[in-house]
């Protein structure tokens, strides 16, 4: 789909529903990591692994107790155990346990050779020297096997996937004190309009100030991505073309806000257009908020033309253009964070559209928020959003709906 027209209309039926735009898009645009480091463990918090993390051992290395109590022989039953030692964290047990035999064992453990349960404290009485159980012990009761957790040979971690606090835990546990990881995009973000002014200045009658190169940053910086601000562009094609051109050569990626709609002085799609192929693939989607997002490129570097109403700019970038640019960090594996609630009223939408509607949550109960799309303050008033259609217009209060939180998982 080309760029329409300046002054021409959005013709409805020719909108892309946001699945098929980026399936289009996606296949027109080779999005792609800009190659890979090496980082320290300590600095790859929040980086996408470029590299799969397969396990060169056995974890644990040895059957270790989940519980304080007694290492024993299942085979011994419900009799009692005399007991013959004490096993210490961090050290390998004093020798095997023979057939009517007990050692003190603390949770994490190695069992001696010869064992085969454990039997917890709580369980078990003892006296003069003695073990006696509450009831014969089960094989394999209380205590994890070596290799349990990860056998040599396992993938536990795919490459494109985001390193959080799990994801360390398992780095350092098979003692990678430094990681491959695609290096961080380069995102340059341009706003547009003659009435925008810097957030630190006093607007004027008709002006504003610059919101949104803040709230897409932000968005952008969550999604790993390091964010270069460029001047505003004025509401001229050859003023916009040159800020795109600016980020073009800074950045691998350009994101505009406003400038995108059908207005005479929207000017975002014919500037991407003189800068080269493939240009404009999608002008306008079947949604609200957001209905004139521009997806383009430049060879393989995207330009995505946000709304410039501040909830439709940040809507569209959490909940669809997110995807190109985890593509363009390597992360192969997204996630939004999503909290199940009941609709505490109807969420309303519209047949054959898809509609992100910002909600409130009280407990369970998820409200909808009337939707302004310029109003500032909407989305950080709400916890998130919930998305209606496009097959049904409507979810009715009482209804189960999922509330998508705003923001990388």
């Amino acid at each position: 789909m080309r760029a329409l027209r300046p002054g021409a209309t959005f013709e409805t039926e020719r909108l892309l529903a946001p699945d098929e735009a980026l399936r289009i898009y996606l296949a027109a645009v080779a999005v792609r990591p800009r190659g890979s480091e090496r980082v320290r463990l300590d600095a790859a918090f929040g980086r996408v692994l470029a590299r799969d993390a397969v396990a060169d051992a056995p974890y644990p290395a040895d059957d270790r107790s989940t519980m304080d109590g007694f290492a024993v022989r299942s085979a011994d039953g419900a009799a009692a155990r005399r007991i013959v030692g004490a096993i210490r964290m961090g050290a390998a047990p004093p020798g095997p346990l023979g057939a009517g035999e007990a050692m003190r064992i603390p949770t994490g453990g190695v069992l001696p050779p010869g064992a085969d349960a454990v039997v917890p404290v709580e369980d078990a009485d003892e006296g003069d020297g003695m073990l006696i159980p509450a009831e014969a012990p089960a094989s394999r009761a209380y205590f994890t096997p070596r290799g349990d957790d990860m056998a040599p040979g396992d993938l536990v971690l795919r490459a494109g996937r985001r390193i959080g606090a799990p994801e360390l835990s398992v780095l350092a546990t098979l003692g990678l004190t430094a990681v491959e990881v695609f290096r961080r995009p380069a995102v340059a973000v341009v706003s547009t309009g003659d009435e925008l002014v810097d957030a630190g200045q006093a607007p004027g009658t008709g002006q504003v100030r610059d919101s949104n190169r803040w709230a897409i940053a932000g968005g952008l910086a969550a999604l790993g991505c390091e964010v270069v601000h460029l001047p505003r562009a004025i509401d001229e094609v050859d003023a916009i073309r040159a800020g795109i051109a600016a980020g073009l050569r800074v950045a691998d990626a350009v994101v505009l806000t406003g400038g995108s709609s059908v207005g005479a002085r929207d000017h975002v799609p014919a500037a991407i257009e003189g800068l080269g192929g493939p240009g404009v693939v999608v002008h306008g989607l079947r949604v609200k908020p957001g209905k004139p997002t521009v997806l383009a490129a430049v060879g393989a570097q995207p330009v995505i033309g946000l709304p410039g109403n501040p909830a439709s700019a940040l809507t569209i970038l959490d909940a669809i253009a997110s995807d190109v640019f985890r593509a363009l960090t390597g992360e192969s594996q997204a996630r939004h964070a999503t909290v199940a609630a009941v609709a505490a009223e109807a969420f309303p939408g519209r047949s054959g559209w898809t509609w992100y509607v910002p909600a409130v949550l009280d407990g369970a109960a998820a409200r909808p928020l009337a939707l302004r799309s310029s109003h500032t303050s909407l989305l950080a008033r709400a916890d998130g959003y919930v998305v209606v259609g496009p097959d049904r217009p409507r979810i009715e209060a009482g209804e189960p709906v999922t509330v998508v939180r705003y923001g990388a998982a």
